[in-house]
């Protein structure tokens, strides 16, 4: 395996294969902190990754991975796989863990009833047998793969313990069955059901994990596929990949802003809600900010790049979720700490449990019994597994939900939050504007305005626009065709009806136009955009002394 090109600056990123319990990521853990050259390590079970500090003159990846492969795991730096590549594998894995739930729960529920009630046959506890061997040892393979794997190595984990007990419930009742007393006890349906048990909590871990790494695929689905990129002034339509630092490119109406970047040319509205929560789209003219993956709305604008690929705005919200994902909360301290002697403690217990049994009590099979009790309650280790996949489906579905989580310790403190306070109006409305109010002139028809004003604003995609139509058409009115339709970016709009030029928009439109505003629509305008108005609905988005308009909550 080669070495991995590593930032002096920064921490490496590594992919950990073979864990299945708190304690392993423990181990690993210890076994990078404690290598020469590593001045940090951090391992997450939930996200299979580890993050290294180390200094890159001192160690290099391959010696930490030869030395975690020491340990009986495996260590790889993160490879370049596609999205696609990571689903299929989470979807293999579920689909892995389901098959052998659909196995073993059926057959030991048939178990636990001839266990029940028919043990006294001996066609029942020789058919209870046969049922139960597919469970042990091929539903529960995965568990016994990795207690072999531990022990060549010197070592045990949860799986040891599943494995030990499940094991010596069946080979003990096996016996008893081929040797015993007719009326001896058996305890197939005791292997059998835990098995079945543990598997669908594999099962439900692995349905977790994978819904909160789809929701960081469709964060990155946000982001456009392909760019328009300018060369030598034709444009060239080209992955989004390619696109370099300083390169130019053109951004059409509806289109996708395909990377960060700075406006050169043209006017528009760039609706920025996937990235800010605002609703109303923004008006851009050349020397403003664009990020990638916001929506052009209206005109064509001519952006410069300024960041692509990892170092967009919208890479690095996603790279600030990963991170979060693999962070520690407070209380996983504590499971740290109880899962480094959990395995061995339990051993111990479980040993002097059946000695105890025999040597004291004269009563071998209540001790196994006893020792296999100990050994099975303790196996699912609850916190140790629970607290960082809590921490990873969190994450996930707070950004799925547009809530940026930024750590497990934030996470943590989260259940203290008793008051949440929101800087504007447009993280919490649906962005569907409507209409409240026409105000007209001294000898303007009232209706007869909103019919002009919503046949200019049909051709338009701002919010505002939509609002008028909306209005008009709950009023009835059909909305008459125009000619001479144009957008003035960041303006308005202006359109010919019924013979007459009519405009539609900012104050800014009106003046280019010449049109003047008369004192009592002056007046109203001023009211319609007072501090109680603004709260109310975008600046600058009242129609030109026509609309007057207010954002809907949820």
């Amino acid at each position: 395996m080669g070495t991995q090109t590593m930032d002096r600056t920064g921490p490496v990123e590594l992919v950990v294969s073979g864990m299945t319990c708190g304690s392993c990521a423990t181990r690993v853990q210890k076994v990078l902190s404690r290598h020469q050259g590593v001045e940090d390590a951090a391992v997450n079970f939930a996200t299979k990754r580890a993050t290294v500090q180390l200094d890159p003159d001192r160690v290099e990846i391959k010696d930490l991975v030869a030395a975690v492969a020491k340990a009986g795991y495996g260590l790889a730096p993160v490879s370049g796989s596609s999205d696609t590549d990571a689903e299929e594998s989470e979807d293999k894995v579920r689909s892995m863990w389901l098959r052998r739930v659909l196995v073993a729960w059926p057959l030991g529920i048939i178990v636990l009833v001839l266990s029940l009630f028919y043990m006294h046959e001996p066609w029942a506890r020789w058919t209870a047998f046969a049922l139960t061997v597919p469970v042990q040892f091929w539903a529960g393979f995965p568990f016994l793969k990795v207690a072999a794997q531990r022990l060549r190595s010197f070592q045990a984990n949860m799986d040891s313990l599943i494995s030990m007990g499940t094991l010596a419930a069946f080979f003990f009742s096996a016996y008893q069955v081929a040797f015993g007393p007719a009326h001896s006890d058996h305890y197939f349906d005791t292997s059998a059901l835990i098995i079945a048990f543990l598997l669908l909590g594999r099962f439900f871990e692995a349905t977790a994990k994978g819904k909160a790494s789809h929701a960081i695929r469709a964060l990155l689905e946000l982001g456009a596929k392909e760019a328009r990129l300018i060369v030598d002034g034709e444009e060239r339509l080209v992955p989004v990949d390619q696109v370099a630092l300083g390169d130019l490119l053109r951004v059409r109406p509806g289109e996708k802003v395909p990377v960060d970047g700075e406006v050169v040319d043209g006017a528009s509205a760039v609706d920025e809600s996937m990235l800010t929560g605002e609703s109303v789209p923004v008006d851009k003219k050349p020397g403003d900010k664009v990020a990638g993956a916001t929506l052009n709305t209206q005109g064509v604008l001519t952006v410069r790049a300024t960041a692509v690929g990892t170092d967009t705005a919208l890479s690095q919200i996603v790279k600030l979720i990963e991170e979060a994902q693999g962070t520690k909360a407070p209380v996983q301290a504590l499971a740290d700490r109880i899962s480094a002697v959990f395995v061995p403690i339990v051993l111990a217990i479980a040993t002097a449990t059946l000695a105890g049994w025999w040597v004291l009590g004269d009563d071998p099979t209540k001790g196994l019994v006893a020792a296999v009790a100990v050994l099975i309650i303790a196996c699912p280790c609850a916190l140790g597994l629970a607290t960082p996949t809590a921490i990873l489906v969190g994450t996930g579905k707070g950004a799925s939900m547009g809530v940026l989580i930024k750590g497990g310790e934030v996470l943590e403190r989260s259940k203290k939050v008793d008051t949440v306070v929101f800087d504007k109006t447009g993280t919490l409305t649906k962005g569907q504007m409507s209409l409240t109010d026409v105000m007209v002139g001294a000898g303007v028809d009232r209706a007869n305005l909103l019919r002009w004003a919503a046949a200019v604003e049909d051709g338009s995609e701002h919010p505002v626009g939509h609002a008028v139509v909306d209005g008009a058409r709950a009023a009835g009115m059909t909305i008459p065709a125009v000619t001479g339709f144009a957008s003035v970016a960041g303006h308005g709009v202006r359109a010919e009806v019924d013979g007459v030029v009519v405009h539609v928009g900012r104050r800014k439109l009106a003046a280019e136009a010449g049109l003047v505003l008369t004192d009592g629509l002056e007046q109203a305008a001023v009211r319609a955009r007072g501090p109680k108005a603004r709260r109310r609905c975008s600046p600058g988005g009242t129609a030109l002394c026509a609309v007057s308009c207010r954002w809907p909550t949820p």
